[in-house]
């Protein structure tokens, strides 16, 4: 039996090049185009496949305008063998829950199913970087009914049968053994994709891409474009810089300049000028009926995702947009947590006690590490027997893979890594009506450059938060609340997913959360491996200060250190009471993970470089010079401003 690899792909356009049309949405019809980079590392790790099986038969699918046809056959010139692109008007403005209805109902036409004799696997990058949700594969693998692995890293088949997976997970990684059929998203941490070849350019040429409609694959108009997608983007709007414009170091030399900034911290630095904005006229709300769409769905349920024998803080965190959220509803909404594992009840007063009113337990030994299968399966049925109106999830690798399957399952689409989260209402000027209560999920887009409001029409409203973004709420001792027992069917389908091996260090994971300062290395601190980083936060440390440190994604890409130190749009968000950029370039990746931090103090040799923009202080210089001085400044009793610790 041969196998086949099969790679979705998206072209995207460069975010640099994006503008925003008169209507507050994206256009993108004047932007260059690429392959999105982790679809690349997808087509690649295709191609390592077909090393271990030379018979393979490799297919690469898009779905999208014609003008696609230029990235498919890129695909081609690197080494696959026949291409697939659904195009259709009808499917355009379709949400990621339409998009991956439609692929996988594709990659059905062509044969494809979970019931296949023949073995296939399905490769798609992480997500795109014009929308970065991470949902598609997710989606794909809920539609065809096969398991899945996101965020993975490296992937090698065991014959035709498995294939062995290595994931990322948060402060570790995983190594899962999958059956086949699955999907297999990956994270641009893999071999690098490899220059289409003068053969492969001449094979793509004189190829015929086969293009199909929705016709031809036998999709209806019901749930894809706009009218059919369950979430919308309502308005998208250009992010802004918050912070006041940068006090730079003056001197001559290492000594002067970190004189400078000692200085520059106690005068407090420069203050931002808030423009005002005119309110809107309440004038401009139409006169319109009200329309509740709920159908009697009611309350918001969270899922506290357990680690080591914890929950975890980010699911902690998602108790507070769901206290206001519930707030914002009134009306006695209740606030609902899903746990799930092994041994886990004894948890529960935790979450009542940080804003839970009910704790929903489901304790199976075999459920003691994560599995998306069954996770879904018993939140789907959580979900139905309790109705609620939102469900909530943290932004971590799991939560972000389990969300869209479920948003799959209940038909209701999902928001991704969400901000911020608020009840408004939408108003349908063609309908003449105004919905509400709405979900408004608020998150980051095109590479960070823009604020998008998404909305969602069917219940449970899902959205999963940025892990970070929100305060854990104030533990209130002794809080009262239900603990409830949950007793799901569980179908032995479900346990298909062998995890071989979990690998969890202590990698800074909590403590970058909770530190007071981070000192963290970019691209220009490899050097010497992050040595003069690592002893600014020891030394800062010694000082009796909460101090942790950190990186960038190159860093981290490079192989100098661990996933869980890495702080950006990929890594972590952290807000330290003072976060150090040292060799930092200041990409808006990273940028979107450290600009909650209290104050930010940038060093960098390049005095252009875009951190200092998002910074409040900063010192231009090497900073093999700048920091050996600061380091002996710490240890002389200089602590960025930070009330050490008093030693007992």
């Amino acid at each position: 039996m041969a196998l086949t690899i099969i790679s979705l792909i998206k072209q995207v356009p460069v975010p640099s090049e994006m503008r925003m049309g008169e209507d507050g949405l994206m256009d993108r019809t004047k932007a260059k185009s690429i392959i999105n980079i982790d679809c690349q590392f997808g087509l690649e790790a295709g191609l390592q496949l077909r090393k271990q099986h030379p018979d393979a038969r490799l297919i690469v699918c898009s779905m999208g305008p014609g003008s696609f046809e230029a990235s498919l056959k890129t695909a081609i010139s690197m080494g696959y063998d026949e291409a697939y692109l659904l195009s259709d008007r009808k499917l355009g403005g379709s949400d990621t829950y339409a998009t991956g209805l439609a692929i996988s109902t594709m990659l059905k036409h062509l044969g494809f199913s979970k019931n296949s004799k023949d073995p296939f696997i399905i490769l798609a990058g992480r997500q795109t970087s014009d929308g970065d949700t991470a949902h598609v594969p997710s989606q794909v693998a809920e539609n065809m009914g096969i398991p899945q692995a996101t965020f993975v890293e490296s992937v090698k088949s065991e014959g035709t049968s498995s294939v062995i997976a290595k994931r990322i997970i948060e402060g570790g990684y995983q190594m899962m053994k999958l059956p086949m059929p699955c999907v297999i998203s990956l994270t641009p941490t893999g071999i690098p994709p490899r220059k289409p070849s003068l053969s492969g350019a001449i094979k793509a040429r004189n190829l015929k891409i086969t293009t199909f409609g929705i016709d031809d694959i036998g999709l209806g108009t019901e749930k894809i474009g706009i009218s059919g997608s369950p979430t919308i983007v309502a308005k998208v709007v250009n992010m802004v810089s918050e912070r006041p414009p940068i006090t730079l170091s003056e001197g001559h030399n290492e000594v002067s300049l970190v004189d400078s900034l000692i200085a520059n911290l106690k005068k407090g630095g420069n203050v931002l000028e808030k423009k005002e904005t005119a309110a809107k006229k309440e004038s401009e709300r139409p006169d319109f009926p009200e329309k509740d769409f709920r159908n009697g769905a009611s309350g918001i349920v969270t899922w506290a995702e357990i680690t080591n024998g914890n929950i975890s803080r980010p699911s902690l965190e998602l108790l507070t947009p769901a206290r206001n959220l519930a707030t914002q509803l009134g009306h006695g909404t209740k606030v609902m947590t899903l746990m799930i594992g092994k041994n886990i009840k004894a948890l529960a007063q935790t979450l009542i006690e940080h804003g839970s009113d009910e704790v929903i337990c489901v304790e199976n030994d075999r459920l003691e590490e994560y599995l998306v299968l069954p996770f879904a399966s018993i939140f789907a049925q959580v979900i139905k027997e309790r109705n609620p109106e939102i469900a909530l999830f943290a932004a971590t690798t799991s939560g972000r893979e389990l969300a869209p399957r479920i948003g799959m399952r209940t038909s209701s689409g999902v928001t991704a890594d969400c901000t911020g989260l608020e009840i408004g209402e939408y108003i349908d000027r063609k309908q003449k009506v105004i919905i509400t209560p709405i979900l408004e999920s608020r998150r980051p887009t095109y590479g960070e450059s823009k604020l998008a409001t998404i909305l969602g029409f069917v219940c449970p409203q899902v959205s999963t938060a940025r892990a970070g973004t929100f305060e854990v709420p104030p533990r209130i001792k002794d809080r009262k609340g239900i603990v409830s027992g949950f007793s799901p069917v569980l179908d032995e389908k479900d346990f298909v997913v062998e995890i071989i091996k979990t690998v969890r260090g202590e990698g800074g994971l909590q403590n970058l959360f909770d530190a007071d300062i981070i000192v963290s290395g970019g691209r220009g601190t490899t050097n010497d491996s992050l040595a003069l980083i690592k002893s600014l936060a020891e030394a800062l440390k010694n000082q009796g200060v909460n101090a942790e440190w950190a990186c960038s994604r190159p860093v981290v890409d490079e192989g100098v250190t661990e996933y869980a130190r890495q702080v950006g749009q990929t890594g972590k968000t952290v807000r330290p009471k003072v976060y150090v950029a040292v060799g930092i370039s200041g990409a808006i990746q990273h940028i979107a993970g450290m600009k909650e931090s209290g104050k930010v103090i940038a060093v960098n040799h390049n005095p252009k470089a875009s951190i200092f923009n998002n910074a409040d202080f900063g010192i231009v210089g090497d900073y093999q010079d700048i920091l050996p001085e600061l380091i002996e400044r710490v240890k002389a009793g200089f602590t960025f401003g930070i009330e050490p610790k008093k030693k007992i």
